[in-house]
């Protein structure tokens, strides 16, 4: 399988130093790392790196507890034990709920968002003939999924990618282990930023760019949650973007950002976004309490 990370091409930043020359700021202890084949960082406000280090540990176990169930590429993991034998008994907690929420995001962009593509987005990156794509297609339908505490199931050939939406789930389990921590002030990026209280000189400062570093928008946010897809900052196969509708179609916008209280849901909602005619938009985001579209610019 061609290696993807959709989080290479999220160009959500975030500034969260205190400015120069700013008298007795806050102690800040940062730390960076990889999870699920990116980079991701976290900013904990009110430490110095020394307390944290405690804390750094537990966040590190955490990372390899949800890479072995959402990875695509670890071969022990949930979802590709899944992918491989069209089941999974006793599936975690943590999947289910993404499952759950899949089925709400796809119900509300009228299938548009169907994290049952993956064989037909391997079909296309790996440039395969037109009948073997077409056969890929068949194998797609999320309605066709079925899941409870018991087992998940597939359909016949099919497979799921959750790279729309489990590192927005990496993110919000990040932060309820540190909020367990007794921290109320963190910036955390596991894919989807995450901002908890306060940087060091207020609410968190947070800026979505273009892959070219081009700024489109910037927001301050607390205890809220942003994410960004930029269809087109990947190609795959022959010149298809990477973020692909059920049929294949191309996505429809360039970049899509949204903020909502927990970054699974932002997550699902940048990617569904890209999906769907731009007059679809606002009642996909109504579905949801507290989400909010803060860029959408169309391709």
């Amino acid at each position: 399988m061609t290696r993807f990370d959709r989080r290479r091409f999220l160009t959500i930043t975030a500034a969260a130093m205190a400015l120069p020359g700013a008298a007795a700021a806050a102690s800040v202890a940062r730390w960076t790392g990889r999870a699920l084949g990116g980079p991701v960082s976290m900013q904990l406000a009110g430490l110095n790196d020394a307390e944290a280090q405690p804390i750094f540990a537990a966040v590190e176990a955490e990372l390899t507890r949800l890479e072995a169930i959402f990875s695509l590429y670890q071969d022990s993991s949930e979802l590709v034990r899944l992918n491989r034998d069209g089941q999974l008994s006793a599936p975690s907690p943590e999947l289910l709920s993404v499952l759950s929420l899949c089925s709400a995001l796809h119900s509300a962009s009228d299938g548009a968002f169907d994290p049952s593509i993956q064989p037909l987005w391997r079909a296309i990156a790996l440039n395969k003939e037109a009948d073997e794509v077409s056969r890929a297609k068949q194998a797609v339908g999320w309605l066709r999924v079925r899941f409870d505490t018991s087992k998940v199931r597939l359909p016949d050939e099919g497979a799921l990618t959750l790279n729309g939406i489990a590192q927005g789930a990496i993110t919000d389990a990040v932060v309820d282990l540190l909020k367990s921590h007794g921290l109320q002030n963190v910036l955390v990026d596991m894919g989807e930023i995450a901002a908890v209280g306060n940087g060091p000189n207020g609410p968190w400062n947070i800026g979505v760019a273009l892959p070219d570093g081009t700024l489109v928008h910037r927001l301050t946010a607390q205890d809220r949650a942003v994410a960004t897809s930029v269809p087109n900052a990947m190609t795959i196969g022959s010149e298809h973007c990477h973020i692909l509708t059920p049929t294949g179609a191309r996505a429809r916008a360039k970049i899509a950002s949204v903020s909502a209280p927990r970054a699974v849901l932002a997550d699902g909602l940048s990617t569904a976004l890209c999906l769907v005619p731009a007059d679809r938009s606002a009642g996909i985001i109504q579905a949801f309490n507290g989400a909010r579209l803060e860029y959408l610019e169309q391709a």
